[in-house]
């Protein structure tokens, strides 16, 4: 069985093959929509480490482009292609904000502009937002997909934190956007 979900991984490599060298550019997965293939023995750990079979996959342009066809149905994750979809395990968010940058352009205009560990951009913004999920900051990277703050990322964020509305929150692009509750 265990060769079964290396020939798994090796399809779905031979078919992101094609996306390789187009890092901008995200495969339209929210419009794919094959029969489930199966389950795949793959895990995006809550630090962030990808493992298959147990093992870790340490070339980050194959985690990368993994990464670009991950989308999530309820609370399931999936590797979709045109033809292939292959249930694999979150344990936690299945992306960590591990880079931010602040913009200054006066209180209102000010932004902060977050990087994943897997290279996806995010700005703080009203469509972008923190969300408290199990009272942990999260941001929607895209489709559904979340990220959890990276700690030296929270820190950066508590930093520059204010109360507001009984929240401890940060002002990016003229929206409040909590990190954690007032006790």
């Amino acid at each position: 069985m265990a060769s079964d979900h290396k020939q798994d991984i090796m399809s779905l490599a031979a078919q992101l093959g094609r996306f390789d060298g187009m890092p901008s550019a995200l495969p339209p997965v929210e419009q794919w929509n094959p029969p489930l293939s199966g389950d795949m023995d793959m895990v995006i750990k809550a630090d962030g480490r990808w493992v298959h079979e147990g093992d870790e996959i340490k070339r980050a342009k194959l985690v990368r482009l993994f990464s670009t066809i991950l989308k999530k149905e309820g609370a399931e994750f999936f590797l979709v292609t045109p033809v292939e979809k292959w249930r694999i395990q979150v344990e936690a968010a299945p992306f960590i904000l591990v880079l931010t940058q602040l913009e200054h352009g006066g209180e209102e205009r000010q932004l902060i502009r977050g990087v994943t560990n897997v290279g996806d951009e995010v700005v703080l913004n009203a469509s972008h937002s923190l969300q408290l999920v199990d009272g942990l900051p999260q941001v929607e990277v895209r489709h559904g997909l979340m990220a959890q703050l990276g700690r030296n990322v929270y820190y950066e964020l508590a930093e520059l934190s204010e109360v507001r509305d009984g929240h401890f929150a940060v002002l990016s692009e003229g929206v409040w956007h909590p990190l954690g509750v007032v006790e």
